[in-house]
């Protein structure tokens, strides 16, 4: 079968640095840091003190009723938020514009709905088994957004849930791609969600030496940094509608940015620690950028996993010029914008593929804020403090996930 082209035609965001797509973008543009102080973890007596919440979240604003919100895990909502903005600005509608069983939904999550799992425990040790929620199980399973999503937009077609820690929606997008490409959907409205603000998880993190205990929201998120010290947990979701190249331009739907290639491998090394040689994450790295016929010298902006820890930044960067070669890693354009958002667990590759297709779209390289000190191990250009206009035609973003797993996507700029 003839491979097909995939393209974006909607987009939504839920994040510590806005609730829509232009907020985001605004944010990511002027370097803004989503990242604030959390009260509450002092008085889970942990050493952690910053987060990054997503503040003003109405589920009402996104048609969401009081009713649905009651239904609903925080993750899942996030989900169904940034899924009704995506399809307002795709246009797309099943039964009107696709078939629905061409339509299917494709949602990553590390954790699902962990602060229901929480309170009905506590229910069953204080009243009894009797007592849990019949709710319980519908609003925990990871797969209840997707689920959800499909139920709210008629999606009868495939419908995957994908839970890969910090790679989950990396590789939702990517699946989504090959889905699309290969002739089994016309359009997947794809992307992941996580909401894991709460003590158990901080502890477990904190146990795991992951978490960064700096006291300053604009000193927390260092990636690439000398004095790095851990990542910053976040909370929100991104959802993106992939949709086949001549599906799109029949109805004359706005195309953001064409999705060209997607490698996926697995270090088998480690459950939390990369492979230091970064090797298999380059084979994902130059699958993606293989499959979107990258040529040496061309103009790329590369969306880092760079999540602040000190093994993950300099393993992240050997997999790069591994990718690349030495000298088309140092031409490339490269940030994190963990360094703003925090870590987002199974929403952040979503969120960061977003933020590569807006910065394909306008030409914009997002900085790595707080780079002050680089790592010397870590000796690429990382777009230190403020974005940089920059006109690019490729973009490749990464997420490498606790387990090993390693995925990359990559676009281009729109071409006829």
């Amino acid at each position: 079968m003839e491979a097909r082209r995939v393209v974006i035609t909607g987009t939504g965001v839920i994040s510590p640095v806005g609730n829509d797509t232009a907020q985001f973008w605004s944010a990511l543009r002027a370097g803004r840091c989503g990242i604030g102080a959390w009260p509450e973890l002092a008085e889970w007596g942990l050493p952690v003190k910053v987060a990054g919440c997503v503040r003003d979240f109405d589920p009402a604003a996104y048609g969401l009723t009081v009713k649905e919100s009651r239904r609903n895990d925080r993750f899942c909502l996030f989900a169904q938020a940034a899924a009704w903005q995506a399809m307002r600005e795709s246009g797309l509608e099943a039964g009107v514009n696709i078939a629905p069983e061409r339509l299917g939904v494709y949602i990553g999550t590390g954790i699902g709905g962990m602060q229901t799992f929480i309170e009905q425990t506590k229910v069953m040790l204080e009243e009894g088994a009797d007592r849990v929620s019949p709710l319980f199980i519908p609003k925990m399973i990871g797969n209840i957004a997707a689920g959800n999503i499909a139920i709210r937009y008629q999606a009868q077609g495939a419908n995957l849930t994908t839970a890969a820690a910090c790679a989950s929606s990396t590789q939702s997008v990517g699946e989504a791609f090959r889905a699309i490409r290969f002739g089994f959907a016309d359009a997947i409205i794809a992307g992941g969600t996580e909401a894991v603000l709460n003590p158990l998880a901080f502890g477990g993190f904190v146990s795991a030496h992951a978490l960064t205990q700096a006291e300053d929201p604009l000193r927390a998120s260092l990636p690439f940094s000398a004095d790095r010290g851990g990542f910053v947990m976040a909370e929100g979701a991104a959802v993106l509608v992939l949709e086949e190249y001549g599906h799109a331009l029949a109805r004359g739907a706005e195309i953001i940015a064409e999705v060209t290639g997607y490698g996926n491998y697995c270090d088998a090394h480690h459950a939390t620690a990369p492979r230091p040689d970064g090797l298999p994450a380059s084979w994902a790295m130059r699958d993606a950028l293989q499959q979107s016929g990258y040529r040496a010298g061309e103009d790329l902006y590369i969306n880092a996993h760079g999540t602040g820890t000190r093994l993950n930044d300099a393993a992240e960067t050997a997999a790069i010029k591994l990718a690349l070669g030495e000298e088309d890693a140092r031409r490339a354009s490269i940030s994190s914008t963990k360094s703003m958002t925090g870590h987002m667990i199974g929403a952040a590759g979503a969120v960061e593929i977003l933020a590569s297709a807006l910065a394909l779209r306008d030409g914009i390289i997002p900085p790595t804020i707080g780079l002050t000190d680089p790592d010397p191990e870590c000796d690429l250009d990382y777009t230190p403090l403020q974005a940089v206009e920059r006109p690019v035609t490729v973009a490749l973003s990464n997420s490498l996930g606790f387990g090993g797993h390693d995925a990359s996507v990559a676009l281009r700029k729109v071409s006829k």
